[in-house]
């Protein structure tokens, strides 16, 4: 099988469109930390990469780097540190610009708000199709409104994770309609599996009884999470001997800890932090837990439901689309401890039921969840915007082009604040890549043809 026709646009339909079908793909994300939207560009880069595109990966936050940098690396994926200054940073879209023209993108796929901002002008400028999805809730709805508003009017399409967070964008103004689409996150999912020889291992380098009841929750410890409803359900569902397994760290780590130990839990939950082996951790579990109080389609619920394990959520945000009430799992208002305390129970009294639902939410998840299945979603909307384009037409001269041309003299330092050299390392916020060829380089506007 041709490596294109795992997205659903083998070569012949890529070529009777009239478009090439090696692309230059540039997702340009906040930073490469741990986190659900990094993990999404992880997976679906690999199999981008993997099918013959050229891919990079572009960081702007002013500390981008964390470790799926080195995921990304190990992938064979091009990763660009591209740091932006404290607030905004008027040079940062003119920078991205010039990096796009020096790896030759014929599409930009930006991922959350941040990014958004910059790289979707930066895509316009550069006259190629932009993406935009949106991961998870934003925090700060009102405070960059008009940011969001003006970055999105140079989007070509913006993706929801949901049907329930796509109707949400549109209710909020924050997108429109005619620009939407959904596309669900996707797991690498040869990661995930019921694990024995795991199971045992994990627990006893945490020191649990093989015998013991495990409750697990993997995700940062933030007010958004609402772990203290998930203590206070336990301090109710967990048995004398059971465990309840915190995965995570972040800014309520102190706070919930003090709860626990009001609560009686200090002997029965253990916060271990941020940990890698997220895998082998579910492995170790006999039920999994998600009480947000906002999500758009959280990777956790998927992972978790992937390993065999029944899910008991809140039913927030695309949580719902993912997880059916009753069948792979059980659904809680949001804020209901009394609820979520008797979920838990039932599936810690009842080992078939949990058994049983373990068994469905991962017949799901391969069904619908996987990594492959996102990527070929994607592609389909590359495909549509780029074939649009095409029979659109474009003018003569790109805007990046025009200020590839003109990087080196005094407009762009009046205009975006930057020196060409302080910028970019032996090489300037322009320059090109070092293996490029020569008409790669600058020319004079009026001699550039596309």
């Amino acid at each position: 099988m041709d490596v294109r026709d795992i997205y659903g646009a083998g070569g012949r339909d890529w070529d009777r469109a009239g478009l090439p079908w090696k692309l230059g793909i540039a997702h340009v994300v906040s930073s490469l930390k741990a986190g659900d939207a990094e993990q999404v560009v992880v997976d679906l880069t690999a199999l981008q990469r993997a099918a013959g595109h050229d891919v990079t990966v572009i960081a702007i936050a002013d500390d981008p780097d964390g470790p799926r940098a080195e995921q990304l690396r190990r992938r064979g994926i091009d990763v660009q540190l591209l740091p932006k200054r404290r607030g905004l940073d008027l040079s940062m879209t003119a920078r991205l610009v010039a990096l796009f023209r020096a790896r030759g993108i014929s599409l930009v796929h930006a991922h959350n708000l941040q990014p958004l901002i910059y790289a979707a002008p930066a895509g316009w400028l550069h006259r190629v199709p932009v993406v935009h999805t949106k991961h998870g809730v934003s925090n700060d709805l009102q405070g960059r409104r008009w940011l969001r508003s003006a970055a999105a009017a140079f989007v070509d399409a913006h993706v929801a994770l949901s049907r329930p967070a796509a109707e949400a964008l549109v209710s909020q103004g924050q997108v429109s309609a005619e620009k939407l689409h959904v596309v669900a996150s996707g797991l690498d999912l040869s990661r995930f599996a019921p694990d024995p020889v795991a199971r045992a291992r994990v627990r006893a380098e945490l020191g649990i009884s093989q015998r013991a009841w495990v409750l697990g929750s993997v995700g940062c410890l933030s007010a958004v999470k609402n772990h203290a409803l998930l203590l206070r359900a336990a301090a109710q569902a967990l048995p004398e001997h059971g465990r309840l397994l915190l995965v995570g760290d972040g800014p309520e780590r102190a706070r919930l800890v003090a709860l626990a130990r009001e609560l009686g839990l200090s002997d029965r939950a253990l916060f271990v932090g941020g940990r890698h082996g997220v895998p082998q951790i579910l492995a170790a579990l006999d039920a999994f837990a998600l009480t947000s109080v906002a999500e758009g389609l959280p990777l956790a619920v998927l992972e978790a439901m992937a390993a065999g394990l029944p899910v008991v959520a809140t039913a927030v945000g695309g949580v719902p689309t993912a997880l059916t009430d009753g069948y792979t799992g059980f659904l809680v208002p949001s804020g209901d401890a009394e609820t979520l305390a008797a979920r838990l129970t039932e599936l810690r009294d009842d080992p078939a039921l949990a058994a049983r639902m373990g068994r469905y939410g991962r017949k799901v998840t391969l069904q619908r969840y996987s990594a492959a299945r996102m990527a070929e979603r994607y592609m389909d909307l590359y495909t549509l915007l780029l074939v649009r384009r095409l029979h659109r037409g474009m003018p003569a001269v790109r805007p990046s082009d025009l200020l590839a041309y003109a990087r080196s003299s005094s407009f762009v330092q009046r205009a975006f604040g930057v020196s060409e050299a302080a910028e970019a390392p032996g090489g300037g916020w322009g320059a090109p890549r070092t293996d490029a060829a020569p008409s790669a380089r600058p020319r004079s506007p009026i001699a550039l043809s596309i």
